[in-house]
């Protein structure tokens, strides 16, 4: 019983830590967004993006999530992020015309309207597939507060079978001290 309760120990520690550093990044990204009203967050020369429209289909689908390098270091065919008014335009990178870029979804006819390099976030790095879809059941209320409940009530089982546990063996120590 004692191993299984520091195996379920471990594992508590293992998840609080991760919800701790999702929590930090949490307020990190609310930090920069909302209260430096920054159109997105900067993580040490990294931002993310969920993708909106099918554009860049197959490559990339609508509800992925793209991992974007901050940077302007970008060559013809790497698929880049644009500020473009008040949207961000992701899209492979055609050809560069006289401090422009020119761009074009690999789902669509037709190139986009050149932009100015400096209206450029950076490059894709990585994409993570359907990571919306995971993101909304995870965080759904159904899902998330049942999983809440059970946590603590591991916590607060495992605290309570740690606590008997010591109990008995207090007492045994004081038996063995009065025979």
């Amino acid at each position: 019983m004692k191993k299984l309760s520091k195996i379920i120990g471990y594992i508590l520690n293992i998840l609080i830590i991760f919800v701790v550093i999702l929590m930090i990044i949490a307020i990190y990204y609310f930090v920069q967004v909302k209260i430096l009203n920054k159109s997105y967050a900067n993580m040490f020369g990294y931002t993310f993006f969920e993708v909106a429209t099918g554009s860049m289909s197959p490559t990339i689908n609508v509800g992925d999530v793209i991992v974007v390098k901050l940077t302007n270091d970008v060559q013809p065919d790497d698929i880049i992020v644009c500020k473009d008014n008040n949207s961000f335009v992701t899209h492979r990178l055609i050809r560069i015309e006289n401090d422009k870029f020119i761009a074009k979804g690999d789902a669509n006819n037709t190139e986009d309207k050149p932009m100015d390099v400096a209206n450029l976030i950076g490059k894709v790095i990585k994409v993570i597939p359907n990571f919306s879809l995971a993101k909304n059941i995870i965080f759904a209320p159904q899902v998330i507060i049942p999983i809440f409940v059970l946590l603590v009530l591991v916590g607060v089982l495992c605290f309570l079978n740690d606590k008997k546990s010591k109990e008995v063996e207090w007492k045994c120590q004081r038996k063995v001290l009065f025979y």
